[in-house]
Parts: structure tokens; sequence; C-alpha cells
């Protein structure tokens, strides 16, 4: 197992590290000088990198590929606010010194119960065609399998192995509380919106050595994808309602919310606005709980920018956290001093404490951290 993670950069700022990586992807460029440089994103189970080599260049430029496996040496630095490895050395690992539980995140919940989960909410269903519907998804051997595997996203939330399976029982539940507030919102029809909703993902993406498109997810997105798995499960319900279809057919394209964000379709009935913001907002929960979990370690409770959600995040609980006020209270599991001398007799101390330095350090970061009102392109969507 490897020492160094993508996710401990804000431990070795400015410091040299060896690890190794698996190129997620490949650019070679020209220089000002019309020399070529190397453009890489490296990546491992904890995130992504970009790495950049100036240097001995034509040495390497053909020694390895994208989704290869390299050991690098390198300088860990940042650039507009982001962390970048500097490349001084690399080489191509073997396929024996490869252990690929380091570069694919995975699940840390159990994959057989959430599959359960999953299923016993489908049995709850009242309505026979949604239920017969969903069941004919998840008993398919290919579709099951796949389903248990696949990312919900290639990087933005959920990125990782079980992170579909994961995200959709989450919406699931989130979906189950709604419905109770809302008496109108037929409850079978926003649950199977929520488990086909990405399902065309476990075609859109691979995740062999690293999460990247397909070649047919990025011409066709799982969108259409999606469309297509519902036309052909379809054919097995010759009496399934063309009314019933309509509206699934309206929840897959319309589930992104916004023509921006890649719905050909805005939501046009309850459960369609329904699953487009539940669908939303388990996304963004989970890439804030992504960060504060990769930035655990800071000191102070705000974390780095957000490109993903276009802002520097505020760990409430680190902030809330009680703090340190003074060495006294720092030092208050420390051996008990010494009693004085049985003549009464005292020896000079300083009992002042001083206030830890920390604490106004903390304060400069949290008063400094760019608070950004925009609303960029980047918004996330998946």
């Amino acid at each position: 197992m490897k020492e160094f993670y993508i996710s401990d950069c804000v431990r070795h700022e400015n410091k040299v590290v060896t690890s190794t990586f698996v190129v997620v992807a490949k650019q070679i460029k020209p220089k000002k000088t019309g020399d070529p440089y190397l453009a890489l994103t490296l990546g491992d189970r904890s995130g992504q990198l970009e790495a950049k080599m100036w240097d001995n260049v034509e040495e390497v430029l053909e020694a390895f590929d994208q989704d290869d496996f390299l050991k690098i040496k390198g300088l860990v630095n940042k650039y507009k606010n982001r962390f970048q490895l500097t490349i001084h050395k690399l080489r191509k690992l073997g396929e024996s010194e490869i252990d690929f539980a380091d570069y694919l995140p995975k699940t840390t919940k159990n994959i057989d119960a959430l599959w359960q989960t999953l299923g016993e909410f489908v049995a709850s269903f009242q309505d026979p065609h949604l239920k017969a519907l969903v069941q004919a998804f998840m008993s398919d051997p290919e579709v099951s399998a796949a389903y248990r595997n696949a990312p919900a996203a290639k990087t933005l939330h959920h990125a990782y192995i079980g992170g579909l399976l994961d995200h959709v029982v989450s919406l699931f539940k989130s979906c189950d509380l709604m419905v109770k507030n809302y008496p109108q919102v037929n409850r079978d029809l926003l649950l199977t919106g929520a488990f086909l909703h990405d399902i065309g993902k476990i075609y859109e993406l691979t995740y062999n050595r690293s999460f990247t498109y397909t070649t047919r997810g990025q011409l066709l997105g799982h969108m259409i994808i999606e469309l297509e798995m519902l036309q052909a499960k379809l054919a097995l319900f010759p009496d399934f309602p063309t009314e019933l279809k309509t509206l699934i057919e309206h929840l897959i394209i319309s589930h992104h919310g916004e023509y921006e964000f890649g719905s050909p379709k805005l939501p046009m009935f309850p459960e369609a606005l329904m699953l487009h913001y539940l669908d939303d907002l388990d996304s963004k929960m989970e890439a804030m709980r992504a960060q504060f979990e990769r930035e655990a370690d800071l000191e102070s409770p705000w974390t780095s920018f957000n490109s993903s959600l276009g802002r520097p995040l505020l760990d409430s609980a680190k902030f809330l956290k009680p703090k340190i006020n003074s060495e006294a209270e720092r030092n208050i599991d420390a051996p008990t001093a010494p009693a004085p001398p049985s003549n009464g007799s005292m020896a000079a101390s300083d009992t002042t404490a001083e206030n830890s330095p920390g604490l106004e350090v903390e304060a400069e970061t949290a008063a400094a951290a760019p608070v950004q009102v925009r609303f960029p392109d980047s918004w996330m969507r998946k």
C-alpha cells in the first residue's frame, strides 16, 4: 500500500514526495519555446491531481499512456489555489507492482445491505406495473452487477465504486420522507424515477483503472442510454400503460432541472420536480461531506475552494467544536507539579497562561477565506 495519497497534499505542500498514481489523462503541450511539456491528470483512491513535467520530457513521452500506472517523484505546490505536482522523475510500473485497491475509491458501506434496502423499498410499491418494471431491472444479472459497482459520477459526487447504489438508496430514503409531507405526490412513480434517473451511468462510465467516460457515454450521455434501456425492458410488458411510460421518460430527461445542465425538458409535474431537487441536494451534500473528510486534518474550519460548488466551505461541526484557550487547559492532564517546600516558602513561578496563538491563526484564516457569491457554469450537476 502506498504511503502518499492525493488527499495528503495539504500536509505536504512545498515538499517533494514519491508515490504511485494512475494516469487519468495525458496531454503533450508546447512551451513558449516550442519544446514539449507533459500535462497529466493523476489519480488514486483519494482523488485526482493535475501534474506537469517540464524537463527531460523527450525521454518519457512514449514511455506510458493513459490508464497506465506510474511511480513519480515530484514537488507538491499550489497554482491558482489548487494543488498540483511538478514532476521530477517518473517510470511506468509493472503489473506485479500494482495494488488496484490503491487507485479506485470504494464505498465503506455494505453493498449487499444497500441492495437489500433497495429491494425492500421496491417490494413496498402499490402500483403493479412500476413494481414489475423495477424488479425486472434488479433481476437482470448484467444490470444488477453493474448497478452495485458503478460510481454515480466521474468526479463530482459519489465518485467511488458502489457510489451509484449508495446515492440511490440515500435518494430513496429522502423521497420516502418527503412524500409523507406532500400527499399529492405518487410515491411509486417518484421512487421509480429515483431508481432509473442515473442507471445509464453503468454504461456511460468505465471504472477498470480510473473513472472515465466510455465512447458511448461520451457521445450519448446517460439519459439517452437510460431511455434505450427503458424501451428494452418495457418490451417485456406489452400491457404497460402508455401514460405511465411517458411520465417515466420525463422523469429521466428532466432530472438535471435546467437546460444548461443537460436536461432537454424542465420538470413539469410534482414527481419530476421533487426528483430533481432531492437528487441535486443529495449530490451536493455528498460533495460537502467528501470535502470535509479530505481536509479533516486542517486546523481551520474553512476548506479550500470547492470547484464544483463554486465556493469555499465551512465545516460547521469543526467551527462549533470547543477550543482549548490556554496552556493551563492544554496541560490539564499533565502530571501534578511537586508540592512546595515544607517551610511554607514558595519558589517564584509564572502562573499566567498565555492564550493559544493557534486561535488567532484560525480566526485570520476564516476571515481571509474567499467568499464568492456567484453561480458559475460549473454549478454542480452530474
